[in-house]
């Protein structure tokens, strides 16, 4: 189950834990974590470097230059993870681990024991049994945006903005080959993407959310209060992008080929 694991990073360096990542890549050698520091002003890229000896095989850095938000990061992380010939999956993983890397395994097992399956989603959902700690104000708004993505979507989800997903390499030339055009919203453009080109039904049926034994917030969110309440505007510009314009280009990385979706 060769897989890649993509991790943006934004001023990360008082937060990554070094022993964790170590232990785990100690641990599993069929795995490969991509970090991509995202124009960094502290010394994140200093710290990753450190990391990263002793590991040169299973950890790689990609380098922004300039800050282009966690949309642009988590897809130059992608595009570098898809070159790598031997990995079966991709997927990408926020840097404060507030998913852990031992649960992102269980994802990766679901979507390695059934053939059906293109992506898998990690979901917030509070029940028995799961400790899904999150602030309860976030948490309000958030089941509110939760509720207009799945209106935008038609498509059922519950969490479609965890960060925790892993899908099969085939799908990078359809999820990742173009910019997004939201830096927050970016998984509801992937979902989107998948809708586009497969097609309602089709993307529905190997798109899995999977239920979380662990979440933890961690203070020190890069999303302010004042970027909560531009999420709605962002919805609006991503509905008028893929929804209301003629056509959505979709540049295939063969052949030069183009493909033109119809709305």
């Amino acid at each position: 189950m060769n897989t890649g694991i993509v991790i943006p990073c934004y001023n990360e360096a008082n937060r990554l834990d070094y022993n964790a990542f170590q232990s785990f890549l100690t641990l599993h050698s069929d795995y490969h974590l991509c970090f991509v520091n995202d124009g960094s002003k502290d010394d994140t890229l200093a710290f990753l470097k450190r990391m990263q000896k002793g590991f040169e095989t299973q950890i790689s850095i990609v380098d922004c230059k300039t800050n282009g938000g966690k949309a642009e990061a988590v897809r130059q992380g992608i595009l570098k993870m898809s070159q790598v010939p031997e990995l079966e999956y991709i997927g990408f993983l926020d840097a404060d681990l507030s998913v852990s890397l031992e649960e992102f395994t269980d994802l990766v097992q679901t979507i390695h024991s059934d053939s059906t399956l293109k992506i898998v989603s990690g979901s917030r959902v509070k029940r028995m049994g799961a400790v899904i700690n999150r602030n309860l104000k976030r948490h309000l708004i958030g089941r509110s945006i939760a509720t207009l993505i799945s209106l935008l979507l038609g498509m059922p989800f519950y969490d479609t903005q965890c960060g925790a997903k892993v899908f099969r390499k085939e799908l990078v030339h359809v999820g990742f080959r173009s910019p997004f055009q939201s830096a927050w919203l970016f998984d509801v453009e992937l979902f989107m993407r998948m809708k586009k080109y497969y097609g309602i039904q089709a993307a529905m049926n190997f798109i899995l959310e999977y239920p979380l034994r662990r979440w933890v917030h961690v203070e020190d969110s890069k999303i302010g209060a004042s970027d909560l309440i531009k999420i709605p505007l962002q919805l609006i510009k991503i509905q008028y992008h893929y929804q209301l314009k003629p056509k959505f280009a979709l540049t295939l990385p063969f052949a030069n080929e183009t493909l033109s979706l119809e709305s």
